[in-house]
């Protein structure tokens, strides 16, 4: 985790099994790097809910807020924004000695590590493609112009370098 990511302390947590806290948390979110490119989360801060449950067993927590990733559209790299919206829960036994599956990775020294758990939430919830719009034509494969600005078609046909030889030779026979 960066340093300066957002962290609740869990030490001084005073709940009984079948309490829960519900506070107001401004989580610090870090930029994306997807496919080579930057995608930036806005705002940098998002305001968030989180909610801390203690059951027999563990303590159950929920965080929710809202944020958009700015960054270039994967077919033409024109500007694109995504809208997310995430609603993530975890489970951490109070027992260290339970398996993996019932520890949570967000949990380290009595810190919950908000900004890197908000960090895989927002991963979790991108789409397969950041486009800036779901129509998106892309670049033009022959000369790389934005086909959503200027649709057009190639009416030369171009020969692969490496085939010409072979053109050559169908020539002669």
């Amino acid at each position: 985790m960066k340093s300066g990511g957002t962290t609740f302390p869990l030490r001084q947590l005073k709940l009984r099994p079948g309490e829960e806290l519900r506070d107001e948390l401004v989580v610090q979110l870090e930029p994306f790097a997807l496919g080579g490119q930057r995608y930036l989360p806005v705002p940098e801060h998002a305001s968030g809910e989180l909610t801390i449950g203690r059951a027999t067993g563990g303590d159950l927590f929920r965080l929710r807020f809202g944020t958009r990733l700015h960054g270039p559209c994967m077919r033409c790299l024109e500007d694109a924004v995504v809208e997310i919206a995430v609603d993530a829960q975890e489970y951490h036994a109070a027992d260290p000695s339970a398996g993996e599956d019932l520890r949570s990775e967000y949990v380290v020294d009595d810190q919950l590590l908000a900004s890197t758990w908000a960090r895989d939430a927002i991963a979790l919830q991108l789409p397969e493609q950041i486009l800036c719009r779901p129509d998106c034509a892309g670049l033009c494969p022959e000369c790389g112009r934005n086909l959503n600005h200027e649709p057009h078609a190639h009416e030369d046909e171009t020969v692969d370098p490496r085939w010409a030889a072979l053109g050559d030779l169908r020539e002669r026979l």
